[in-house]
């Protein structure tokens, strides 16, 4: 089968279930495994790489105020892959090329090869999406293990976190952008309640949205979270100095504890696909590193850094 995909978590999706050898073309924004930014893509950007936070922020509203496109599909080189099965997404207009894009390019093509199409909220949807791939590439059974093993770490951390009590839950600002504020939506508010926190800016299955100044002040977080859309943690320790400098920073009770973590916005947290679950124990492990010290994740991968010193 030849596999286009035109999501990095698809792309990830797609490689978990063994699939690797038959995907022929990928975004340009597709980077894991690392053998993928090798292949053949099918898309391009209107985002320059230099923007800044603002730059790119301002850049996306004013596309999507027109309805103009951010993502292109390179029409030639889809129909040079000739796939047998395309892998996108419905669920964010910033993320990807246009669900209705993409269908009408399937129709072009021979043989309309089918297009599955993935729009998860929470996690257990993610789950969902593994399944969706697996049916649709015949690999069914492959992806029931998967998720079987997925969901199991999931519930050792839903254990664990179990035995904290309620007043031991820090409450946690978990911001996805810092130039503006947005909070971190979707999955993210579930996987914090899974990690033993409290998310005081989000809720469950609900999108990510800008957050005012005042509204993190007003909170007064016990952690702050940091993982920047499409950043990697260096990329987002870049524009931490944009809070430094905002009114209240200096005394938010995270600030104040030494409870700020910048981690890998890029790999973690935005992606739906299977390292939302490295992200979880990423998570769990900064908020309660006692009691998650033995996450499938080595510490070696958990990108997290605080203000003052290095590790939660």
């Amino acid at each position: 089968m030849r596999i286009v995909s035109l999501l990095p978590s698809a792309t990830e999706i797609v490689c978990v279930l063994g699939l690797g050898d038959d995907l022929v073309g990928v975004t340009h924004e597709c980077d894991y495994p690392a053998f993928v930014r090798e292949l053949p893509k099918v898309t391009t950007t209107l985002i320059p790489h230099d923007a800044t936070s603002g730059q790119i922020d301002a850049l996306v509203r004013q596309q999507l105020s027109t309805d103009d496109a951010l993502y292109h599909l390179d029409l030639p080189m889809l129909e040079a892959l000739a796939p047998d099965l395309i892998v996108t997404q419905a669920l964010c207009d910033v993320c990807a090329v246009a669900a209705a894009e993409v269908t009408l390019a399937a129709c072009r093509l021979p043989g309309n090869p089918p297009v599955v199409n993935l729009e998860p909220m929470t996690l257990g949807q993610v789950f969902d999406a593994v399944l969706a791939v697996g049916a649709a590439a015949n690999r069914s059974g492959v992806a029931g293990r998967v998720v079987a093993a997925l969901r199991g770490r999931v519930d050792a951390v839903a254990e664990r976190t179990a035995t904290i009590p309620n007043a031991a839950r820090p409450r946690v600002a978990f911001l996805e952008w810092i130039d503006p504020l947005f909070n971190g939506g979707h999955w993210n508010p579930e996987l914090i309640a899974l990690a033993g926190g409290i998310d005081v800016l989000g809720s469950p299955a609900e999108a990510s949205r800008t957050i005012a100044w005042q509204r993190l002040v007003d909170a007064q977080p016990d952690v702050v979270f940091i993982s920047c859309c499409g950043y990697t943690r260096d990329r987002a320790l870049h524009d931490l100095p944009i809070l430094q400098a905002a009114p209240g920073w200096e005394d938010l009770p995270a600030v104040r504890t030494g409870r700020v973590y910048v981690t890998d916005g890029n790999a973690y947290f935005s992606r739906p696909g299977p390292r939302l679950v490295d992200s979880l124990e990423i998570l769990a492990y900064a908020l309660h590193p006692a009691t998650h010290l033995g996450v499938t994740s080595p510490a070696s991968d958990i990108a997290v850094a605080t203000t003052g010193h290095s590790g939660p």
